[in-house]
């Protein structure tokens, strides 16, 4: 969304100094990362007893008001899903982000735990953040980071999968270059600047930063973690899906040539650092995995800051 979008939107947006009714509203959102699990999340949470979660993973409500092209139709299960749909596409329908409404989509949960999966929120200014916690003061946000190189490589390859870019030549560091450096990319592309954002606007309570790394390592551990910190149950099973299940899994990616991987890593090396610095936990192994010491990264941060008041001008 651009920065003349979100002037139109935030126009639009209540003061937010009125609470919802008690049980109004989602319980949490997940902001992302792209590529970072957040299908993963989705399918575990529709499939556990204590949730009821929307037909539709992503809402896209807070970024584009809901205005998406779906590439699948969405699910219809029942009366609840049926309301859903019917209320988001009245929602959509409305000049600008209606915050009641929207918490009102959340009804057909009733005493379930229910939540918003849009990946592009994370690309949501200050404004707009501050206004939905105010909103909406117990919301939980749930990040989920993955290493910068990886992470831009697999939503690469996800785009040209799916038409969503042209087609182009994977070992020409031009034609990478011309897709990475485009404005949605590379503000989907700075965890740090982030969650940084975020961390801003909402309570360290109710904010968690879970890791690619351990979706890969351990889901059933990572699941657990997730669980407990939305006030679930971990030890109830899942009614559809096992632990571990990701229907991206295995999916074929662009080829990635280790003069490409270097290229990207040298891209971002210094986001490397400062997320080994600023998320910790699996974080603080990324800049080793491409030949970068971590020894004197502190002092490093510094240079950082314009990376920070960059990121968060474009968004």
């Amino acid at each position: 969304m651009t920065s003349r979008s979100y002037s139109g939107v935030i126009g639009s947006l209540e003061e937010g100094k009125r609470s919802p009714s008690r049980g109004a509203g989602p319980d949490f959102l997940c902001i992302g990362a792209h590529k970072a699990g957040t299908t993963w999340l989705y399918q575990q949470l529709d499939s556990h007893p204590d949730f009821w979660m929307p037909p539709v993973k992503e809402l896209h409500y807070f970024d584009q008001l809901s205005r998406v092209q779906r590439t699948r139709h969405p699910r219809c299960r029942d009366e609840r899903d049926r309301r859903f749909l019917e209320r988001l596409t009245s929602l959509s329908a409305e000049p600008g982000i209606d915050l009641e409404n929207y918490g009102r989509l959340f009804e057909p949960k009733a005493s379930l735990l229910s939540g918003d999966i849009s990946p592009n929120y994370s690309t949501l200014n200050d404004e707009v953040i501050r206004r939905v916690v105010r909103y909406f003061p117990n919301l939980k946000v749930i990040f989920l980071a993955r290493d910068p190189v990886e992470r831009v490589w697999s939503h690469l390859s996800m785009e040209v999968r799916y038409r969503q870019i042209e087609p182009f030549d994977a070992t020409d560091i031009d034609q990478v270059n011309r897709n990475l450096l485009r404005r949605g990319m590379l503000l989907r592309s700075y965890p740090s600047a982030i969650v940084a954002r975020w961390k801003r606007n909402v309570h360290p309570d109710r904010f968690r930063i879970y890791f690619f790394d351990d979706l890969k390592r351990n889901p059933t551990e990572l699941r657990c973690s997730i669980l407990r910190f939305l006030g679930a149950d971990p030890d109830k099973p899942s009614r559809r899906v096992t632990r571990d299940y990701n229907s991206w899994a295995g999916i074929e990616k662009l080829p990635l040539t280790h003069k490409v991987r270097s290229h990207l890593a040298q891209f971002f090396k210094k986001e490397l650092k400062t997320c080994a610095a600023r998320l910790g936990g699996p974080a603080r192994d990324w800049p080793a995995r491409y030949g970068f010491s971590v020894l004197f990264f502190l002092w490093e941060l510094a240079d950082d800051f314009d990376l920070f008041v960059w990121c968060d001008w474009i968004a």
